[in-house]
């Protein structure tokens, strides 16, 4: 095992992250980076090792997890580590080498919560376990508030949602971390045009606009299920990594649908159907809505989109709405296959999908709000990406 004697002086309570790899070079690698976050490191080289410290006072809050060792190798380690109740909700991520789509897949399955390719990439390997610990934060305080219903009943719904479904949609987030602000630009422009659309004849109450704008951010959250590759990829895809790619919206969708049950049934193992309390109810029309965005936001006015094909008013209002508040942020920002448009041409470009791409309405709803667009675009620009700072700092 390699000497972490080397790791930062670290202050009491500070989180406990265990790392486990068969090769001490790896495991260095990673408790200086992860020492340098100010996380107190522990580390194993073998599968019982693991599962004896994974137990161990104070529990890990994060595990990061080797897939290939000799012996008990990392699918292993994760079963016994599900199959404990001191470590079952100790959120793993793998760690490998391999690339192969049917082992990420079944490393999702198997309950782990996301992974990290070989070689570490330092912005990619903090920031994925940041928002895992944050994650796990959120899911822990859940699990607390469910165990006392008096408590529940007085927490705060609207907040709560918010940090949550936040929480969520910057996990995946850091698939794509060239996104930046986007869930937040894409909040404030479906709520502008749904107020908008209000006085021009849209039918829609108080209520459901704030479940929208609570929703929206997990528009992209079956990005989660897409690899890498094809996410990050600098170029054109090809036909088949497209078939792939358009699958998130469908597994967006599964993935709020599971979170949707799971709710239900916890709230009506307490409540009979028709007595379910309001924040509760709430929260599953705010997982309708987040479902309906996932599935829906690519679809197009004339029905050449997808996952369905659907057209007109075939497609829900919050898949219409967020279908052009997508494409305009993606527009005027950069990503990795593409420059930032002006704000300008994102907006002819807008215009020319009026009637096809686009809801007419949803368009003209655009042209009168553009100014306010333009407003939120700048107050919640992107700030520079680490390797970007990198850049400027050498």
């Amino acid at each position: 095992m390699p000497d972490l004697s080397a790791t930062p002086a670290l202050p009491m309570g500070s989180t406990t992250i265990l790392i486990v790899d068969d090769e001490p070079a790896n495991l260095k690698i990673l408790a200086a980076t992860l020492g340098e976050e100010g996380y107190r490191v522990i580390a194993a080289t073998d599968g019982p090792t693991a599962l004896r410290l994974a137990e161990r006072a104070p529990v890990p809050a994060l595990i990061l997890l080797d897939l290939m060792m000799p012996g008990m190798d990392g699918w292993e380690v994760l079963r016994h580590l599900r199959e404990n109740p001191v470590t079952e909700h100790i959120p793993v991520v793998m760690v490998t080498a391999l690339s192969d789509e049917k082992d990420e897949r079944g490393g999702f399955e198997a309950g782990a919560s996301d992974y990290i390719t070989k070689p570490f990439r330092d912005p990619i390997l903090r920031a994925r376990v940041r928002t895992q610990l944050e994650a796990a934060g959120m899911r822990a305080m859940l699990r607390h508030d469910l165990a006392r219903e008096k408590q529940l009943r007085d927490l705060e719904g609207d907040l709560m949602q918010t940090v949550v479904i936040r929480s969520l949609a910057h996990l995946a987030e850091t698939r794509d971390p060239e996104t930046g602000n986007h869930i937040l630009r894409t909040q404030k422009y479906v709520r502008t045009l749904a107020e908008d659309l209000r006085q021009h004849g849209w039918e829609m109450s108080d209520d459901y606009v704030r479940l929208l704008e609570r929703s929206a951010p997990l528009h992209d959250i079956g990005k989660v299920a897409i690899h890498d590759s094809i996410l990050r990829k600098p170029g054109p895809l090809t036909p088949e990594e497209w078939v792939k790619m358009k699958t998130h919206a469908p597994e967006g969708a599964k993935a709020i649908e599971r979170a949707e049950a799971d709710v239900y049934k916890e709230a009506s193992e307490r409540w009979r159907e028709t007595e379910l309390d309001d924040k509760t109810r709430n929260l599953l029309d705010c997982l309708g809505i987040a479902k309906e965005i996932a599935m829906r936001h690519h679809e197009r006015w004339d029905g050449s989109g997808y996952p369905d094909g659907l057209a007109g008013e075939q497609i829900p209002r919050s898949g219409r709405l967020m279908a052009l508040a997508d494409v305009f942020d993606a527009l005027i920002n950069k990503r990795c296959y593409k420059q930032a448009w002006s704000h300008e041409a994102a907006r002819d470009e807008i215009l020319k999908g009026r009637g096809s791409h686009f809801d007419p309405e949803v368009v003209a709803a655009f042209e009168r709000c553009y100014d306010e667009f333009c407003r939120i675009a700048q107050t919640f620009a992107d700030g520079p990406t680490d390797d970007e700072a990198e850049d400027r700092a050498a």
